[in-house]
């Protein structure tokens, strides 16, 4: 192994360890609250430790979306090989957001997750953004990249339409309260304009060509 390849492997853990500080915190809240009820979590554990897995999903989600415009941004291009870290790691939080939905709001009742389903539109919509998110967790390899060739980044485009469905679930479970929704619709916004200006620029240079 090279100096590069072992930086590589010191940063990529570093990455990984730091992604993984919501989960401690949380852990350690539990700790928190095991030993003095009502300390960490609130009147209502189930829905704040919920509520907490989703709205980290949707931050790394963004961090994700954010990795590429940085790496630019900064003339740092090996950056971009930590966006697929980010990747699975807002994946990652998005499967226990609905894992703790599922066991500590819907009760593993499957009657209660249809009827929440059908009934709760921002239910629906989350489901979809994490469904649509599972495919490019399993195609985020290298060899899934050779495979697939020019349809991988079609198919990848998808993150951007999943962050918007993400945003839309947080304004939609919003009560009263909409300023992190407003936020991070604005984070993804301005993520969405920069990728469109730089699609925009792009044709412009072909067409010149």
């Amino acid at each position: 192994m090279n100096a590069s390849d072992a930086r590589y492997r010191w940063a990529q853990a570093a990455v990984v360890a730091l992604l993984g500080v919501p989960l401690a915190v949380l852990a350690w809240d539990f700790f928190r609250e095991i030993r003095q009820p009502g300390v960490a979590f609130g009147p209502d554990p189930a829905e704040t430790i919920v509520r907490y897995l989703g709205e980290w999903a949707i931050r790394v989600l963004l961090a994700t979306l954010a990795v590429s415009p940085v790496a630019r941004l900064l003339g740092r291009p090996r950056l971009v090989r930590y966006r697929r870290t980010f990747g699975l790691a807002a994946f990652s939080y998005a499967v226990v957001h609905f894992a703790g939905y599922l066991v500590l709001l819907a009760g593993l009742d499957a009657g209660t997750f249809l009827a929440d389903f059908v009934e709760r539109p921002y239910i629906t919509v989350g489901l979809a953004a994490l469904v649509l998110l599972a495919p490019l967790a399993v195609t985020s390899t290298r060899r899934w990249q050779r495979r697939l060739a020019r349809n991988w980044r079609r198919l990848h485009r998808l993150v951007y339409a999943i962050g918007v469905l993400a945003c839309i679930h947080l304004l939609w479970l919003s009560k009263g309260d909409y300023m992190d929704a407003a936020l991070y619709g604005g984070l993804l916004a301005l993520l969405l304009g920069e990728r469109l200006a730089r699609y925009t620029s792009r044709r412009r240079q072909r067409r010149g060509a």
